[in-house]
């Protein structure tokens, strides 16, 4: 007797574990009978499915199965019938709220104690966020594929309009070069937000970066995140107007002043719009005409056509001794992200550089 007490025991002992582990597990953990109805149903049942234990035990676990999948109980009792373990597989269940969720299944057979199959052991998982995560990334690597795409084909652009503005071959090197790298660092921002934009002040500041003389630069505007068409075809605009602002003006030297500023404003349409105005003055020298510099380059073809238009918008390039500005306009629900997190913009086209 002694020794049958003690058996007993140890099996009640090893009951109270396993009843544990399953109550504590981080996974539903559901048994039911060959009719499919549901004998047990452990808390993280509860907090995936929404049904209490009360509620759930006695029901058939077709509850929890959306009517186009119910086909798939009948094939699952069929292997557990035979004696097979249904092995880890992923499709959808409904929750008590009538709210679908993704979920990895794992059913085993249960059998007593002469070894008949009498039901089977479900383990749910919950992969929902497994499932978004994978969503994401695919939506990104479609994304990333339009958008290297578009940027080959700016790269060619630039390539074929350099050449017809390049009659030295190391100066057309150096200003593919330079365009190709100012490319790189607004590609670098997009990809650090998982292309879901950029801040303007952080555009501008990258873009600016490689000409120094920053405690002659001030920015001012509010904080906004551009779209990822808006941050190519801006950053482009402020690379060439930086360049030629390096070799011939504000930048050029320690005395010259570059101002940057934008604001949202109501347009004639009632629209809400982007006034953005790069605005720079530098010392006037006797017979100084280095301004005339960028008068039909390709950083004028940008200024003019390239970025306005990508963004819907118009631009106005004006130089004058001693100054040069160019303001843009646009509307906002061109330029900004509506809201962090959406729905990425499509790819954009080739941008038109000829005349």
């Amino acid at each position: 007797m002694t020794e049958l007490a003690s058996i007993d025991g140890l099996i009640g002992t090893a009951d109270a574990r396993l009843a544990a582990i399953v109550d504590s597990s981080f996974d539903a953990i559901i048994s039911k009978d060959l009719n499919s109805v549901i004998t047990s149903w452990n808390g993280a049942a509860q907090r995936m499915f929404g049904y209490t234990a009360e509620e759930a035990v006695g029901r058939s676990v077709l509850m929890l199965i959306p009517d186009h999948l119910r086909d798939e109980e009948a094939d699952i009792i069929g292997r557990v019938r035979n004696g097979e373990l249904v092995a880890s597989y992923e499709t959808i269940r409904r929750r008590k709220d009538g709210g679908i969720i993704a979920v990895s299944l794992t059913v085993s057979p249960i059998r007593n104690t002469e070894g008949e199959i009498i039901g089977a052991s479900k383990i749910a998982r919950d992969i929902t966020a497994t499932k978004e995560s994978e969503r994401r990334i695919r939506l990104l690597l479609r994304e990333v594929n339009h958008r290297v795409k578009n940027q080959f084909a700016v790269i060619l652009s630039m390539v074929r309009e350099t050449t017809k503005r390049s009659t030295d071959p190391r100066e057309f090197e150096d200003r593919i070069r330079s365009r190709i790298m100012a490319l790189s660092r607004s590609h670098d921002l997009l990809v650090n937000s998982e292309w879901a934009g950029a801040s303007l002040f952080d555009l501008i500041q990258e873009q600016l970066k490689p000409f120094g003389h920053e405690e002659q630069v001030s920015l001012s505007g509010p904080l906004l995140t551009l779209q990822p068409n808006a941050v190519q075809n801006l950053g482009m605009a402020f690379h060439e107007l930086g360049t030629n602002s390096s070799k011939y003006g504000a930048l050029a030297s320690d005395v010259g002043r570059l101002e940057i500023t934008w604001q949202i404003a109501a347009g004639v349409s009632g629209k809400r719009e982007i006034h953005l105005v790069w605005d720079e003055t530098m010392p006037v020298h006797a017979g100084d005409r280095r301004e005339e510099s960028m008068r039909k380059g390709f950083g004028t073809v940008v200024l003019q056509r390239v970025a306005p238009q990508s963004l819907n918008g118009s631009a106005v390039l004006e130089r004058s001794p001693g100054h040069v500005s160019w303001s843009l306009t646009a509307p906002l629900e061109s330029i900004i992200v509506p809201q962090l997190g959406g729905e990425l913009p499509a790819a954009d086209s080739e941008p038109s550089f000829g005349p």
